[in-house]
C-alpha cells in the first residue's frame, strides 16, 4: 500500500549531467524567467501570467506537500537551472501518479529532458508506484519521442483539449508501468 505522504522525504536525484533537487524559492529568479518564456507557455498550454508573490508562495509551499514531488532540474557542471520536474496527482489506491516537466527553451534538444524523465520514473518505481502517466500536446513530437525513449506508451487522445493561437490541439495521453520493459533501468 502506498502512503498518502509518499513524498515527505523527497530526495535529491543525481544523473550524469543533471541533479534534481527539491524545488524551493532558491531558484525564484530563474523560475520566473522560465514561466514567462512564450515557448514554454505554448508547450505546457499555460495561458495566464504569473504574479511574483504568488510564485514565491508556491515555491515556499512545496516542502509541505507530501503527496507530490517538485524538483528543480539543475545542470551539474555549472549549477544552471534547467527547469522543473513534478510527480503529482498521487492516487494511493492505484499506485499511480502524473508526471510533468518543463525546461527553459534554451535547454531543449540537448538530452536533459530524457535524463530528467528517466531519473523521475526510476524514482517513482523505486518508491513502489505502478503507473506514471502524462499528457503531451500533439504539436510537440520532440517531447513525445523523449517519453517513448523512456518507456511511455501512447494510450489515447483528448481531442481539441487546448485552444492556442486560434486553433484547437489534441492532448495525447501516455503512461509507463512498473511491469513494462524499462529502458532506463
Amino acid at each position: 500500500m502506498i502512503a498518502r505522504d509518499l513524498f515527505r522525504d523527497q530526495p535529491t536525484l543525481t544523473g550524469e549531467r543533471v541533479r534534481l533537487e527539491p524545488l524551493t524559492s532558491a531558484v525564484l529568479e530563474d523560475y520566473l524567467v522560465m514561466l514567462e518564456d512564450p515557448e514554454g507557455s505554448r508547450l505546457t498550454g499555460s495561458h495566464g501570467g504569473f504574479e511574483r508573490e504568488r510564485v514565491v508562495r508556491w515555491l515556499e509551499s512545496r516542502r509541505d506537500q507530501h503527496d507530490r514531488a517538485d524538483w528543480a532540474a539543475v545542470r551539474i557542471a555549472d549549477r544552471a537551472f534547467l527547469g522543473e520536474a513534478v510527480l503529482n496527482d498521487l492516487d494511493v489506491d492505484n499506485a499511480s501518479v502524473n508526471y510533468r516537466i518543463i525546461l527553459g527553451s534554451a535547454h531543449l534538444g540537448q538530452g536533459y529532458g530524457t535524463e530528467v524523465t528517466r531519473l523521475v520514473v526510476d524514482h517513482a518505481f523505486a518508491v513502489g508506484l505502478h503507473r506514471v502517466s502524462l499528457t503531451v500536446f500533439a504539436f510537440n513530437p520532440r517531447a513525445r519521442r523523449v517519453y517513448e525513449k523512456c518507456g511511455f506508451v501512447l494510450e489515447g487522445r483528448l481531442r481539441d483539449a487546448l485552444f492556442w493561437d486560434g486553433e484547437w490541439h489534441d492532448d495525447q495521453v501516455m503512461a509507463v508501468l512498473s511491469t513494462d520493459p524499462w529502458p532506463g533501468g
